[in-house]
């Protein structure tokens, strides 16, 4: 198998970012990088420019890691809260995922910031009360903690309501099976 190097002018996720020596296929290098402008081709007078190419990737990687940074100190100061629905014993019937806490996220920072629900670091989806601490892995250095309470809603307030709605004469004392048995003993 053939293999032939290019320098990369564009990061490009599956093989390097600017500046980058990479080997690849010639029929890749051939027909897609260099036609479309993200490589060239190894020789001396591209050597030369590739400093021109690390200086470029530098100030990329120094915008990335202002803009990040930027906004982990946007979101380490916020505290959100859900309320998630609950059953009589106290039990969820929901939970709060990734996508949720995006979704939140993007309300809460004026709509304009956008933060990928797979950079949100959660092990499981949220289905108890309480406060958790999330993170937020925003860059390779970079890593945002917000707090993130969860209420219960209709927990205490579903019982008391369910039982003045049932009165005390709908259900007899053995429960359902006292009821069936009830019937077909008349």
């Amino acid at each position: 198998m053939a293999i032939t190097e290019v320098i990369l002018t564009e990061k490009i996720a599956s093989l390097g970012a600017e500046a980058d020596i990479v080997k690849v296929r010639p029929g890749y290098a051939r027909n897609f990088l260099i036609p479309q402008g993200k490589a060239l081709e190894v020789t001396a007078s591209t050597l030369r420019r590739i400093n021109l190419l690390k200086t470029k990737r530098a100030q990329r990687e120094a915008q990335e890691l202002n803009d990040a940074e930027e906004l982990a100190r946007r979101i380490n100061k916020l505290k959100v809260s859900f309320e998630l629905e609950t059953g009589e014993t106290g039990k969820a019937f929901g939970s709060v995922t990734a996508s949720d806490i995006a979704e939140k996220l993007k309300s809460e920072l004026g709509g304009k910031t956008e933060i990928d629900r797979h950079r949100i670091q959660l092990e499981r989806p949220i289905k108890e009360s309480g406060t958790h601490e999330i993170a937020i892995k925003l860059h390779a250095d970079v890593v945002a903690k917000f707090s993130l309470t969860v209420k219960k809603k209709g927990g205490d307030e579903a019982q008391g309501e369910q039982a003045d709605s049932e009165g005390p004469d709908e259900r007899p004392a053995g429960g359902y099976k006292a009821k069936v048995k009830a019937k077909h003993t008349k």
